[in-house]
């Protein structure tokens, strides 16, 4: 291929080109996936690495990086695939694909060009699926569906990665004829040197440039589409929330006892975590977008009436609203992945009794449009606080927080409380979803936990507006300083925390605030006199069944962390 490019084409210099094209194909196949709801091959090589890296593993990433995890992944394939295009245009100088087959100009070459892209991406993405954890038939359709969103972005750098060399290109038989002569006497002055310099710096200019325009157009596709994957806009619809209204009804006439510090206000401000805030943790680097209009919820398996919902039929069913509190597994001790909210929607336990579930049921079985899957047992899932929740904080869920519909299930960690459910099934034996194939419990009740975030810099803090002035330690003119928390114990509740400042020699107990509901963390507070050698800060739980939080420290993975939070003030 040497030879029809031209010996002027570096490797260097083709490799570069081949970045510059590979850019433009995946920004189109960025616009395809933005548009049209394409395969998009950074996504799919993402989604794979996540299913197999192992639970362990993946633990200390989300617990380091949090959602940043699956984000750099992304990012970190987008890169990838385009260096795979520049891979690809190096096989097109080295000629080993194509051997010594002459060109006809830039439109072979770039034909030529796309289809070899389009042949190796396609079988990259093959054995992406191949990986990746999927039944076949999703896996043969998603292929499908990968053979046709790849043409456009193959043709787009075969024409674009020509283009670089379009003049070079020119088969022998269309390049000027020179005669021995002519070469000898060019060859032999030092003016035609000078002037085949100048054409070869025009030349490089002219390269230089057409990168140039074609980066300007990718980088803003880039910056926008990826952003728009990741955070979709979405319009929520506002609805009635009686516990809401109630909420700040109570919020504005009147302050806790023992809260009335005013640098607690931001503490119990966001007692209810703003949807914003909301933490997400999933298996997704991009957000999952379904269509209400189009979407249904099977429920089928061990039942004698085989239901399917679609989503106004599942909105005029008679609905509950409850708060309620949802903790990853992979939270680390006082860390941010921890919020709650107030949920609205349907109690599970009465759309399996409409499916009428046989006796010999043991296990529900939750399937989500993600490819995600859990089991519960079924005893869970009939309590009255477990519901498919339409709604949060007011408005319709968004869809990162699971829209159209999502599964809340008090007193499991949140991998238990699936997102964009489609269906359910009702199992007789114990089943292992998708965290848990990868060695997370599926015994996942959450450990009892307290979390400080007045004063100090825990992670925590980021699950709370307006904390900037709460995180100096300023006494009062009496010496003392409030420092304030939340503590949680999941369905179990918080009876007491206890505050020590000397290593757990001795133990104050803090004030406490009525719960939202039995499902949710509590707020506490305390003031202490920090003075003198006074400077460490630590806090304990205790849940109303006795049971006092450990001080034993044990990573997230697989059971959830435990130990005591502390801090240096």
């Amino acid at each position: 291929m040497s030879q029809i490019l031209g010996p002027a084409i570096t490797k260097k210099k083709l490799f570069i080109a081949g970045l510059v094209a590979g850019a433009m194909a995946v920004a189109v196949s960025l616009l395809m996936r933005l548009l049209a709801g394409g395969s998009f091959l950074p996504e799919i090589a993402s989604q794979t690495l996540f299913s197999l890296t192992p639970g362990q593993i993946e633990s200390r990433a989300v617990e380091n990086l949090g959602p940043l995890a699956k984000y750099s992944a992304l990012i970190g394939a987008v890169i990838a695939n385009i260096i795979l295009y520049g891979l690809i245009s190096l096989l097109l100088l080295s000629g080993t694909l194509y051997g010594r087959l002459r060109s006809n100009g830039y439109i072979r070459n770039a034909i030529q060009s796309s289809i070899l892209a389009y042949v190796i991406v396609f079988l990259v993405g093959v054995l992406l699926f191949a990986l990746a954890e999927a039944d076949v038939q999703t896996k043969v359709s998603s292929i499908g569906m990968l053979s046709i969103y790849l043409i456009l972005p193959s043709i787009v750098f075969g024409f674009v990665l020509c283009s670089f060399f379009y003049g070079k290109m020119l088969p022998s038989r269309q390049r000027p004829m020179i005669s021995s002569k002519e070469q000898h006497d060019s060859s032999a002055t030092p003016s035609s040197s000078a002037t085949n310099g100048q054409t070869d710096i025009r030349y490089t200019r002219r390269q230089f440039l057409r990168a140039g325009i074609a980066l300007a157009v990718a980088l803003p596709i880039f910056y926008f589409g990826l952003g728009s994957l990741i955070s979709p806009r979405q319009e929520v619809q506002r609805s009635n929330s009686s516990l809401l209204s109630q909420f700040l009804r109570r919020s504005a006439k009147s302050t806790p006892v023992g809260f009335e510090n005013p640098r607690l206000a931001p503490l119990l401000a966001s007692e209810i975590t703003p949807t914003d805030l909301f933490y997400r943790i999933d298996k997704n680097p991009i957000v999952p977008v379904v269509m209400a209009s189009t979407w249904k919820l099977t429920v089928k398996g061990l039942v004698t009436k085989p239901l399917e919902l679609n989503y106004t039929e599942l909105r005029n069913l008679p609905s509950v609203e409850e708060f309620a509190t949802l903790e990853c597994v992979s939270n680390k001790i006082g860390g941010e992945l921890i919020s709650t909210a107030v949920w609205k929607g349907v109690r599970l336990k009465d759309i399996l009794g409409k499916a009428q579930v046989i006796p010999s049921a043991k296990y529900i079985v939750f399937r989500c449009y993600d490819g995600y899957d859990v089991g519960i047992p079924l005893e869970r899932g009939l309590f009255e606080g477990s519901i498919l929740a339409y709604d949060m904080n007011g408005a319709s869920l968004t869809a990162e927080h699971g829209y159209p519909v999502r599964a809340i299930v008090p007193g499991l960690y949140g991998m238990m409380n699936p997102k964009w459910i489609t269906e359910i099934e009702l199992v007789d034996s114990i089943y292992e979803g998708y965290w848990q194939r990868k060695g997370w419990a599926n015994n996942a009740k959450y450990n009892t936990q307290s979390f400080i975030v007045i004063p100090g810099s825990a992670a925590v803090r980021q699950r709370f507006n307006n904390l900037a002035a709460s995180s100096a330690v300023v006494p009062s003119p009496s010496g003392m300083v409030p420092v304030a928390g939340v503590a949680f114990a999941g369905d179990r509740g918080v009876s007491k925390v206890e505050v020590s400042t000397d290593g757990g020699a001795t133990w104050k107990d803090a004030r406490l605030k009525d719960p939202l509901s039995q499902y949710t963390w509590v707020l506490w507070t305390i003031e202490l006199n920090l003075n003198g050698s006074h400077r460490r800060i630590t806090a304990r739980a205790t849940d109303k069944t006795g049971k006092v939080q450990t001080s034993e420290i044990a990573d997230p993975f697989p059971n959830g962390a435990t130990g005591y939070p502390i801090i240096n003030v």
